[in-house]
């Protein structure tokens, strides 16, 4: 592994609470891919290698998943739109990779799609982050924020396991951070068609719903 150490040092260091951790992190504002978590933790469960379960590897990236909108949702929440609107415009909040387009690019599609956009928007790459905090702002109910998060996130990372376990069989393990970083362009483009179909349902069933 000598491509991308950050990519190997998870590789040599993943576990549950690893995983879990990571994953939180991903969630929140602070700018994390996914692509370099659960793929790779996929590919450890189905080689057998690091004591992982491919199952439990999603259950707990996707309990990361909830805990780091969960910290956008309550900041979001507690500190109100002008402070949320004032950190994005901030040098520390460009840091974070974070602006006013994008966290109005998230109400946008929050009020558009409705409460549900917090499960749609999960599988929309540079939505799927910031979504958390449109629904904190619209002091969305927390029982149905917590469902639709879960399984947008848990949807988000079966794909991404089922990516990481098939490569297990066809990509060896020293060739693995950079078969990842290589593909990370066609893991976004399924993550957005799935996105699209999930809207195009949703609109779907609204237009029969009024027929």
């Amino acid at each position: 592994m000598q491509s991308l150490p950050f990519i190997a040092w998870c590789l040599n260091h993943l576990n549950y609470w690893v995983i879990a951790c990571l994953m939180a992190i991903e969630s929140s504002f602070i700018p994390f891919p996914s692509e370099v978590v659960i793929p790779p933790a996929a590919y450890l469960a189905a080689s057998q290698q690091g004591g992982l379960n491919v199952f439990l590897v999603v259950v707990f990236g996707t309990l990361g998943a909830l805990l780091g909108a969960f910290v956008n949702y309550g900041l979001a929440l507690w500190l109100g739109r002008p402070i949320v609107y004032s950190f994005a415009g901030s040098r520390l909040g460009h840091l974070c990779l974070l602006d006013k387009a994008k966290v109005e690019k998230a109400e946008r599609y929050f009020v558009r799609h409705g409460k549900l956009a917090t499960l749609v928007g999960r599988l929309v790459p540079a939505v799927r982050q910031l979504i958390s905090i449109p629904a904190g702002l619209a002091k969305m109910s927390i029982g149905k924020f917590a469902l639709y998060t879960a399984i947008g996130a848990g949807v988000w990372n079966t794909v991404l396991a089922a990516i990481g376990y098939w490569l297990a069989g066809v990509v060896p393990y020293e060739e693995l951070d950079a078969t990842v970083a290589h593909y990370e362009v066609y893991i976004k483009l399924v993550m957005v068609l799935i996105g699209v179909a999930a809207v195009a349902y949703l609109i779907y069933k609204g237009i029969r719903g009024k027929g």
